[in-house]
């Protein structure tokens, strides 16, 4: 049986000037964890983030929301940035800018121009005097002589902030419109160039067709401008795309390097580094550390038993499991529960190998069971994104392998009991007469489907029990290799636990099938192994040797001990009859199936399919999910229950993240 991954603590010694590059490499390795350590107040460093680099950060993540650009993801194949970095850096950021006031200025613009356009057109009917005009929200009128050979360069100098346009046919008199805020510097700008306002007569009503068409055409090209800087910044944003994701990459890098520097142990030239690595690591790392730092390093490796606090229980050592791409994917199984205690047993490929089996026994149909095939391979690939959840894409596959495995035995495809009955009668032709299905799941009168329904039951807790009795297994070695002979000899998941539940099982069985009678030697048997179960905290510290035995009088061990009995016969009992829930499912897809097939067949027609695809696709969803929480009860309660009497503590390697 594999265990847990072998450990050992590093102790690295690095000089200042190599202290970047080596969290860097740490930090891309992604094996080390770093152990927590006071700094030291009166020498460490106070450098903090040297180049601004959390500001940099944070300005380019501001930039990436102005272009409107989509963040990266991860932050794989990015290292400290360099001086070109830094630069590039600045020089975007410039140009960023620019680009931002350009587009401000345009944005302004378009808007004062539209809004003045507006309000005068709104007004352009109205038989209102000039005076009441002068009131206008946005638009500001100035009517006045002027020299005509200044009219260009006066439209020159107000620019964008103003109309000026000629009245009459000697071209001497203006109207200068411009926004309500704009109209001191307007008539700024008139007195410079010798306006002189004019006594407007009553009877000049209206805004004249030439101002508004001089507006209108003011306000198009201002609206014109306007898109032309929204093109412009998307084109931008095209075209530095990568450059802004590799800045915030390397940048990213670089803050979380300069944070993890400044919680080290450190003297003014050496920092301290300690952590855990697995044992497989050390000397591939410790070459690439003494490459990376031209032999600047100094390097330890201990083992846990050279380590003072782990010895003295005060630490755990981290526990890693090491697998493939299939049983890794189950490994967040096992950590939701709990860790294993490190040096013990991995129970990962059992958690797997059980998972595939258990659903698949009760989620028996070969369409189905192919969608989830089919969903597995689509998330491998990367076609379907679901976040996380792509890491457990092996998963799907599994069961979904097992489910069509089980649909074939049970003759089911996508509800459908008879598309398959050729296959089973070739199967079944093999090993004598055909018939279809291989196994018979439907219930019916027929005393053979009766018959075959409580077999199948009773396999389902023959499947129980050597699932239960693996977890008890599991439980004695690990107490074995913690020396933990106690623990391993006595108590209910201990030796005494597991004899007294597999001569119970024994038999029963012998009494079912052999007719046999129990016997005087049953009752010891099962007496004094239910007693050491039972008894077993006081029975373990006598052996352990620790004193006093019974810690809280004998009384109270009577009690407990009592009541212990009533615990170790009622828990083996529900243990194993809870996975008789295995059959129930199995049969209970098989009913679901049955009637979606059946409705499917009276309803016929257009109607008929929406019910069969509607069927599959409730079964699919809603049965899947609950199928698959069934299945994690199990090995929750009956399988790792069992062993599962301490926790460790998971190994979580320093790692860069990505992170907005």
């Amino acid at each position: 049986m594999g265990r847990t991954t072998q450990m050992r603590l590093v102790e690295l010694m690095v000089l200042k000037q190599d202290i970047d590059r080596v969290i860097e490499f740490l930090g891309r390795k992604g094996s080390f964890q770093f152990e927590a350590h006071e700094q030291l107040s009166a020498s460490a460093p106070e450098d903090g983030d040297r180049n601004g680099n959390a500001d940099i950060f944070q300005q380019l993540q501001q930039i990436r929301v102005y272009l409107n650009i989509k963040d990266r993801e991860d932050i794989e194949g990015c290292s400290l940035p360099s001086e070109s970095d830094y630069q590039n850096e600045q020089k975007f950021a410039v140009s960023v800018e620019e680009l931002k006031k350009k587009d401000t200025a345009r944005s302004e613009a378009a808007k004062r121009v539209g809004d003045a356009y507006r309000e005068a057109l709104a007004f352009s009917n109205l038989k209102a005097s000039y005076s009441e005009l002068e009131h206008l929200s946005f638009l500001t009128l100035r009517i006045g002589k002027i020299d005509p050979s200044l009219v260009d360069e006066l439209k020159f100098s107000v620019g964008n902030r103003a109309v000026i346009v000629q009245l009459g046919e000697d071209k001497s008199r203006i109207l200068a419109a411009s926004s309500k805020k704009g109209r001191f510097a307007l008539d700024a700008e008139l007195r410079k160039y010798g306006f002189a306002a004019m006594e407007i007569p009553k009877e000049f009503k209206g805004i004249p067709d030439d101002v508004l068409q001089s507006l209108k055409q003011q306000s198009e090209q201002a609206e014109m401008q306007f898109r032309e800087i929204t093109e412009e910044r998307r084109n931008f944003a095209e075209t530095h795309r990568d450059l802004l994701l590799h800045l915030l990459g390397v940048f990213s890098v670089a803050m979380q390097v300069h944070a993890t520097e400044n919680s080290l142990e450190a003297t003014h030239m050496v920092y301290r580094l300690t952590g855990w690595i697995p044992a497989y690591e050390g000397k591939s790392m410790m070459k690439e550390l003494d490459q990376l730092t031209e032999g600047r390093i100094a390097i330890r490796l201990y083992l846990p038993s050279e380590v003072p606090a782990v010895v003295s229980g005060h630490e755990k050592v981290p526990v890693q499991l090491k697998h493939g791409t299939l049983v890794g994917a189950f490994e967040r199984m096992i950590f939701s529960y709990g860790s294993p205690v490190y040096g013990t047993i991995d129970p990962t490929p059992f958690v797997a190998l059980f998972f595939t089996v258990l659903f698949g026994i009760m989620f028996g149909d070969c369409g189905q069971g192919l969608v989830f095939f089919l969903l597995g391979i689509l998330m491998a690939k990367k076609i379907i994104k679901v976040g996380s959840w792509n890491k457990f894409a092996p998963i799907f596959m599994s069961i979904g392998v097992s489910s069509s495995i089980m649909g074939l035995l049970t003759g089911e495809f996508f509800t459908n009991d008879t598309l398959l009955d050729p296959f089973a009668r070739f199967v079944t032709g093999l090993f004598g007469t055909p018939r279809s299905p291989i196994l018979k799941m439907m219930p019916s009168s027929d005393p053979e489907s009766i018959r075959n329904m409580f077999l199948f039951f009773g396999f389902s807790i023959a499947v129980g029990f050597v699932i239960n009795s693996l977890g008890l297994i599991i439980n004695i070695i690990n107490q074995f290799s913690l020396k933990h002979y106690g623990e391993a000899l006595f108590g209910k998941t201990g030796v005494s636990g597991a004899v007294f539940f597999w001569y119970v099982i024994a038999m029963v069985i012998r009494m079912a099938f052999f007719h046999h009678a129990m016997a005087l030697y049953d009752w010891i048997v099962i007496s004094v192994t239910l007693l050491c179960a039972a008894f077993g905290e006081p029975l373990a510290r006598l052996v352990g040797g620790k004193h006093p035995v019974l810690e809280n009088g004998l009384g109270t061990a009577v009690i407990t001990g009592m009541v212990e009995i009533l615990e170790v016969i009622s828990s083996y009992f529900s243990n194993t009859v809870s996975f008789m829930r295995v059959g129930a499912f199995a049969l209970s897809h098989a009913v679901l199936g049955y009637i979606i097939i059946t409705m499917t067949n009276l309803v016929g027609g257009p109607g008929g399919v929406i019910i069969f695809l509607l069927g599959n696709a409730i079964v699919i969803l809603l049965e899947g999910m609950i199928v698959a929480i069934q299945v994690v009860r199990l090995q929750y309660y009956e399988f790792f229950s069992k062993f599962f009497n301490e926790t460790g503590r998971e190994f979580k390697p320093f790692k860069f993240q990505y992170s907005a």
